[in-house]
């Protein structure tokens, strides 16, 4: 099963599941609702046409838990949120909670090779002692944080005016 057979929903709830299960130990129908919240019948439908694709283990009033399959395809739907969400709030200083609705709309639709290199830029920003820069709210633009450097063009970071 290829899981761009998933539909954007789908994936929220594979999520969702994966998380509650790390963070609880269990994943319960109406704390998946509670978390995405909707409906507990939107939950039952979505854990139904999930279990038929054979991601989850769905039994009314039980625990859900992930298939093998379920788990892989999660755990990547994961992956690229955490991804996501660092780069707005990391590198682009994004706050919190517009960072977590961006990355939630984006892991569904960003191609991994994309995916790749917003990472590869993360860290790079993190790890390389010439790339010091940092984004500035009031004048929309990166500037210099190198010691001693106050210009908006810096030998060091080579970053435009």
């Amino acid at each position: 099963m290829n899981h761009t057979e998933l539909s954007a929903s789908q994936e929220d709830y594979l999520e969702m599941i994966f998380f509650l299960s790390r963070e609880e130990g269990r994943a319960r129908p109406k704390d998946i609702a509670e978390r995405l919240k909707v409906r507990a019948a939107s939950v039952t439908g979505a854990l139904k046409a999930l279990a038929e694709k054979g991601l989850v283990n769905y039994a009314p009033y039980a625990s859900v838990t992930l298939t093998r399959k379920g788990r892989e395809i999660a755990g990547k739907i994961a992956i690229k949120h955490e991804a996501l969400l660092h780069f707005f709030t990391q590198v682009l200083g994004v706050e919190r909670a517009a960072a977590e609705e961006f990355a939630c709309s984006m892991e569904h639709t960003i191609p991994d090779d994309i995916l790749q290199r917003f990472v590869r830029f993360a860290e790079y920003t993190e790890k390389c002692p010439s790339f010091n820069a940092s984004w500035q709210e009031s004048a929309e633009a990166y500037f210099c944080k190198a010691q001693g450097c106050d210009s908006q063009r810096c030998q060091t970071c080579k970053l435009p005016e």
